[in-house]
């Protein structure tokens, strides 16, 4: 088959073709949502059988969406890697012809037989040849050829968006190997978005060619262009869902996995009414707008997110805000198409229509960009008290999710600014010759000394906070083969700042110029982290190990580092809140000393010696001087242990008393 090149002669070309794939994948991933919306329940007089089936239709379809998620993000780190800025905006849907190569269509519709043809299409590997789902083809055949000398990028065309990928790809390489990696990857890296902030499978940070290429075969070995053998493609799974919905109207023809939701609806009045459908009914078109306000939000967290936000603990709320969100605009979508989209009862459900807005979703950074965020998920509660909850009580969850999380951006915002630090000193000649790690006697700890200060990092220990790589990117370098640890290469005081901030303790310091050591905290502390662990900071004394003042304790059970976090409680999907109510207590007569924490055999973590529990916003919960603190992540009294560890198994190792 013949195909036309697609050609990269310089970075706008190249920036243009990235922006174009990031539209798809956010197109691709709005229609995989519509379509597992559309779905119907078990209560919409299914039998056993079909309803077993549909659920594992919206399964699928749900992984695919997530997966286009992903994807998004990829390009998103992609484009800043080139010193671009990521692209969330698209076109409304139905897209206009022109807009994309003839064969990409993409448009809004409930699952059917045609649908699942659509979704198989676009997927399809390269060299597959396939007809379009039935109502998909496009209205006329079109070309959009590139030439070359041209200063100005422009649309190209392509046969699969495997193709198009090809050539992004090629053009990384080329442009590498004309200017050099550091002119290519000139973006800031404080911008990139790894894994310790979107804990989803395939998600990576971009710096140099390597990592590109690595994000580009993610991309394209999930779905797009993926070889027809490939198992768990997107499009072997849309092949199954084809077979399966067959097999199921072969037994019933009158079967359909999906309400009538309307095809290509829209939230308003549309100029050119043919092919689309004016939500225009309530409570349909009120229960859409609010659907519609909560992925706006979605998308301005996901801009900040990618945006170069110093402030982990910033990064961390919005990157919340963004899963929350989408959580909030499920059941809205899955409502929807219960509800009639026209003035006709005997015509089309409602839907999601996913309109995108003209404001631009910019980032601000700092408390500013944290209350403009909170004013939106404010808005977000007043649309559910005004629409949602009246039509079902259980949007009420939705409800005060998003006004904790106002609440949450506003402490934050609120909190006062960090101390000002010594600008970093420009790279001395260390970087060309950097220490080497050595071992000490404390096994899994690396010792990188320099002149100064010798820094002590436990990897086992790290749960990614990232405060080191962001504030000190010239001494932690992130994403490099080698030796990534430099002390010298910046002032003492920051390193000992950046030292003190490492919520785990995996970094820690011993100063070689006389200067004082880390003081022991005078008030001990422990911060429950939402979703995630405990972070200790205290005079801790921790059984089996040796004195410390910092650490992030597991509290979901899950981490193979136990009793310290590893992570797992975002692969486990670990749900738990950061903001615990308030137990009135007195003020502690002491405030300080020695914290012991014991690991209980199978059981949770005891603690004796004063300690204010605060929330992930830095509000103080309660105050006590011996707790037992859950550890196998079941409690319903989180974060203290209810005895639910015995119940359900728990186990890990521990003191036996």
């Amino acid at each position: 088959m013949s195909e036309p090149e697609i050609i990269v002669e310089h970075r706008a070309d190249l920036t243009y073709l990235l922006t174009e794939a990031a539209e798809i994948e956010h197109g691709l991933m709005c229609c995989y949502l519509y379509a597992a919306f559309s779905l119907r329940e078990p209560s919409d007089g299914l039998t056993a059988e079909q309803a077993a089936a549909v659920g594992r239709f919206r399964s699928a379809i749900l992984d695919v969406a997530r997966d286009e998620m992903v994807h998004l993000a990829l390009v998103a780190n992609l484009l800043s890697a080139l010193g671009s800025a990521p692209h969330w905006h698209r076109q409304n849907f139905p897209v206009s012809p022109g807009y994309h190569p003839a064969g990409v269509v993409v448009s809004l519709a409930p699952l059917d037989r045609a649908t699942l043809d659509h979704f198989l299409f676009l997927e399809r590997p390269e060299g597959v040849s396939l007809p379009d789902g039935a109502g998909f083809a496009p209205a006329a055949a079109y070309a959009r050829g590139g030439a070359r000398g041209r200063l100005m990028p422009s649309a190209q065309d392509y046969e699969t968006v495997g193709h198009l990928y090809r050539g992004i790809r090629d053009g990384f390489v080329a442009m590498t190997e004309r200017w050099g990696s550091a002119k290519v990857f000139c973006g800031d890296p404080r911008a990139q978005v790894g894994p310790e902030l979107m804990p989803m499978r395939g998600m990576s940070a971009v710096v140099d060619l390597p990592s590109a290429l690595s994000a580009i075969d993610t991309i394209v070995t999930q779905g797009e262009g993926a070889p027809g053998h490939s198992e768990g493609s997107h499009y072997q799974r849309f092949l199954a869902l084809q077979e399966e919905l067959s097999a199921m109207q072969a037994k019933d023809p009158s079967f359909e996995p999906a309400h009538p939701a309307a095809r290509n609806p829209v939230m308003r009045r549309p100029p050119a009414p043919e092919g689309r459908v004016w939500i225009a009914r309530e409570p349909a078109a009120g229960l859409l707008d609010l659907g519609n306000a909560v992925y706006t939000l979605m998308l301005r967290a996901l801009a900040a997110l990618f945006a170069p936000i110093e402030d982990p603990d910033a990064r961390e709320l919005i990157a919340d805000l963004g899963v929350s969100a989408m959580k909030v605009l499920t059941p809205i979508a899955t409502y929807l198409p219960r509800l009639p989209a026209t003035a006709d009862d005997a015509g089309p459900r409602a839907g999601m229509t996913f309109t995108a807005t003209r404001t631009p979703l910019t980032s601000v950074g700092g408390p500013r960009g944290l209350r403009l965020l909170a004013e939106g998920a404010r808005s977000i509660v007043r649309g559910h008290d005004q629409v949602a909850v009246a039509l079902d009580p259980r949007f009420q969850a939705g409800r005060d999710t998003m006004a904790r999380l106002a609440a949450r951006l506003d402490a934050l915002a609120d909190r006062p600014p960090a101390a000002v630090l010594p600008i970093a000193t420009a790279p001395s000649p260390s970087r060309q010759a950097p220490p080497a790690p050595v071992s000490g006697d404390r096994p899994g700890v690396e010792l990188i000394r320099g002149e100064r200060i010798e820094i002590a990092f436990e990897a086992k220990r790290c749960i990614h906070a990232r405060h080191c790589v962001l504030e000190t990117p010239e001494v932690f370098l992130a994403n490099v083969q080698g030796p990534w640890i430099h002390p010298d290469e910046a002032p003492i005081d920051r390193l000992v700042h950046v030292a003190r901030s490492c919520p785990s303790g995996a970094i820690t310091y011993t100063r070689l110029d006389g200067g004082a050591p880390e003081d022991t905290p005078p008030v001990n502390l422990v911060r429950v982290r939402e979703r995630g662990p405990l972070a200790v900071h205290a005079d801790l004394h921790l059984e089996g190990q040796p004195p410390c003042h910092r650490a992030t304790l597991c509290r979901c059970g899950a981490s193979k580092n136990k009793p310290y976090c590893d992570g797992s409680h975002a692969a486990a999907g670990f749900d738990a809140t950061g903001e615990p109510e308030t137990v009135p207590t007195d003020p502690l007569a002491v405030r300080g000393g020695p914290l012991a924490v014991t690991p209980l055999h199978n059981g949770p973590l005891r603690v004796r010696g004063p300690l204010e529990v605060l929330s992930g916003t830095g509000r103080t919960i309660r105050r006590l001087t011996e707790a037992r603190l859950c550890r196998c992540g079941g409690s319903a009294n989180k974060p203290y242990c209810d005895g639910t560890h015995a119940r359900i198994g728990f186990e890990a190792e521990g003191h036996d008393g």
